[in-house]
Order: structure tokens, then C-alpha cells, then sequence
């Protein structure tokens, strides 16, 4: 089983999020973290993407932002409430809130 960090707030970098192995854990954008899903910044991705093996952003909270799902990176794999809650409880073992 993964590690299940929840990402709530969009930033370019995070100290602990950096010295996770990546790769080792699943990304969980959830709050204003659903930003990184969708901004993009001289054409560029946001570079937190591509540090979880898989990334996920919470439904409700791009749609509270006024991201338009087209918006959202196509390595960003949505989910809504039910969703995030069977990741929980069937994919991580652990979970960290940053």
C-alpha cells in the first residue's frame, strides 16, 4: 500500500513534499492544492505533479474554484468525495496532510 499525501494549498515547492522519494507516494490535490492541477505558468505544468506516482485532484473543490474540467492536466485523474474515500481506505496504507 501507498502513502496518500493530500496537497491543500498551490505552491510551487513544499519542504517535506520535497524530500518525499517520488514516486513512493500518490498525490491527493484537495483544496486550493486543486490549483496545481489546472495553472499553468509559462506554459509549463506546475512541477508538483510530477512527484507522485499517481495524482489525483478532489472534484467539488475545481468546481468551488471555477475550474473548467478541461482545465485540469491530463495526468490528473479527478475524483469526487466517494472516490477519494475508497483511495483512503483500499490504496493507502498511510496518509499526510501538508
Amino acid at each position: 500500500m501507498k502513502v496518500g499525501v493530500f496537497l491543500s494549498e498551490h505552491t510551487k515547492s513544499n519542504d517535506t513534499l520535497d524530500r518525499l522519494r517520488e514516486g513512493s507516494f500518490d498525490l491527493v490535490l484537495v483544496q486550493n492544492g486543486v490549483y496545481s492541477a489546472a495553472i499553468k505558468e509559462n506554459g509549463q505544468k506546475s512541477p508538483v505533479l510530477g512527484r507522485g506516482s499517481k495524482v489525483y485532484a478532489l472534484s467539488e473543490d475545481i468546481v468551488s474554484r471555477g475550474i473548467e474540467p478541461s482545465q485540469v492536466d491530463k495526468s490528473v485523474t479527478v475524483v469526487n468525495y466517494d472516490g477519494l474515500v475508497d483511495l483512503i481506505f483500499n490504496e493507502f496504507g498511510k496518509t499526510i496532510w501538508l
